[in-house]
């Protein structure tokens, strides 16, 4: 309850200014004056506990304290509005403060839209954060364990150079899936710098990547190996290896038997993560337990093995150690939230009308990612619950409800390129003048080759990339539901891919 007055808190205060018509007498009376003044005290204070609550180094009670106070200027404004005499717009100085003071450090520009009080709880996770986590125990048990040798500092010059980018992506992603896949590693006393450096070499934090051998999700689990840590079909046609929570407990699992095995290697634990856990224990006990960097261990691991291991290790490393490296990290409002969809919409419907405000590239990877069950394209029914982040489901409210960004999104979604193909000797209609009835087309001679029959639909269809089972019904006439019941595929995510031939039934063109 106290998040979604927290998210929406500024929404309600701006709605007072515009809908709250409340007359100021030229002279108001003493008693008046004395109960403004009263109003502004207490819009001050809480503007103090505001900014104190922001210098705490308890992050949780900083955020409560934050919004405690956002929740005091909310009943200062709401107050004010009926108070004769007293100003609203004055009142909202205080907030202006904070919008400015926010806006100025964090480096970013606005569009104007107004700010979600998420941003300004501070949720960019500065250096003093990342001490932290290298002071805890598990991070300082992580940089004790393994060797800051030239291969992991080469694995760090890649990540710094060519492959920053695609750093501060992994970071990014991870950001918004902490919550779910942390505390996985840290039931089990891993380090969550562990977490990110495998899941920014695995998938740059992209849940719904897969690879030519066949593994998927966050973490890239094989079937085989997923099934035998609880990943696969949960009877829904949803393949858990996509689930950021359920992927983060099984390769928590996964690295826990493999420590106990490998005598708490890390580096051969990833290994076995990544080369097969049955060859790093076989290297192990024929080698006498010895290094993962012993060259007659090393050379047993393929190329693509002698490659991963300080790679996930110099990304784990960076993840501790930013300020040393020069990294700021992007900032990103991450504090959970869930949106009750009010119509029908797909995740590319909602990407649209969101906007991109406060992030660069918008929010689909976070939507795809926080809702891995959804196929991007399909419609998603009304009333149903998507996890979001509080600026989310703020920017939802604002512009996803209803109104032209929602029409836009709908009909940019809907947009079909085949309908921009004129086919030769079509009949053009001019557009009738209002009031009157469109006249007749004009007669026009065609070519014989021109009056051909209407191309009938073919029986079946070869997925193509990009495809979704919703794009592939609409361009064939038929409904999503019976092009899924032809072809046997399961709601919600109707999963296809590249290559896959699809029945073309009850399709009419």
């Amino acid at each position: 309850m106290t998040d979604r007055i927290h998210c929406t808190a500024l929404g309600v205060l701006l709605l007072l200014i515009a809908t709250t018509a409340v007359p100021v007498a030229q002279a108001t009376s003493r008693r008046d004056q004395a109960a403004v003044a009263a109003l502004q005290q207490r819009m001050d204070a809480a503007e103090k506990r505001y900014r104190d609550a922001q210098a705490m180094e308890d992050e949780d009670a900083g955020a409560k304290a934050e919004q405690q106070a956002l929740t005091d200027m909310q009943a200062v404004v709401a107050d004010c509005s009926k108070q004769q005499g007293c100003v609203v717009a004055d009142m909202l100085e205080a907030y202006e403060r904070l919008l400015k003071a926010n806006t100025d450090t964090s480096g970013n520009d606005t569009d104007g839209d107004p700010i979600d009080e998420g941003e300004l709880a501070g949720t960019d996770v500065p250096d003093e954060a990342s001490a932290n986590v290298l002071l805890s125990e598990e991070g300082r048990r992580f940089v004790n364990s393994v060797q800051f040798n030239p291969a992991v500092q080469a694995g760090i010059k890649r990540w710094l150079t060519d492959m920053r980018p695609a750093l501060m992506d992994s970071y990014e992603n991870y950001r918004y899936m902490q919550a779910m896949m942390a505390p996985a590693f840290k039931r089990r006393g891993l380090p969550e710098a562990l977490l990110f450096g495998i899941m920014a070499k695995e998938s740059n934090g992209k849940v719904h990547v897969g690879s030519r051998a066949g593994a998927v999700g966050p973490l890239q689990f094989m079937p085989a190996t997923g099934r035998r840590f609880g990943l696969g079909d949960d009877g829904t046609g949803f393949d858990t290896r996509y689930d950021p929570r359920a992927s983060a407990d099984a390769a928590a699992e996964f690295l826990s038997e493999r420590l106990a095995q490998l005598n708490n290697s890390i580096e051969l634990a990833l290994a076995g993560y990544n080369g097969g856990e049955g060859r790093a224990l076989r290297v192990f006990q024929t080698t006498g337990g010895r290094s993962f960097w012993d060259s007659d261990v090393y050379s047993q691991f393929p190329a693509e093995t002698k490659d991963y291991v300080p790679m996930v290790i110099a990304a784990a490393w960076l993840y501790l150690h930013p300020k040393d490296y020069g990294i700021r990290w992007p900032r990103v409002s991450v504090r959970p939230a869930t949106v009750s969809l009010v119509q029908p919409a797909s995740l590319y419907e909602l990407t649209i009308c969101l906007g991109n405000y406060g992030s660069r590239d918008g929010y689909l990877r976070a939507l795809r990612n926080l809702n891995p069950r959804w196929d991007p394209s399909a419609s998603i029914p009304a009333g149903t619950l998507l996890n979001a982040t509080s600026r989310i489901a703020w920017l939802y409210t604002l512009h996803c409800r209803s109104g032209a960004r929602v029409d836009l999104a709908r009909t940019l979604v809907a947009s079909d390129v085949n309908a921009a193909i004129v086919r030769v000797g079509a009949p053009v209609t001019a557009p009738a003048a209002s009031g009157d009835a469109a006249p007749a087309p004009a007669s026009t001679p065609e070519p014989a080759r021109a009056a051909s029959r209407p191309a009938r639909v073919p029986k079946s269809y070869k997925v193509r990339h990009g495809d979704s089972l919703q794009v592939i019904a609409s361009r064939f006439g038929c409904t999503l539901s019976t092009l899924a019941k032809a072809n046997r595929l399961k709601a919600p995510r109707y999963a296809i891919h590249p290559g896959q031939k699809l029945v073309l039934k009850g399709c009419d063109g």
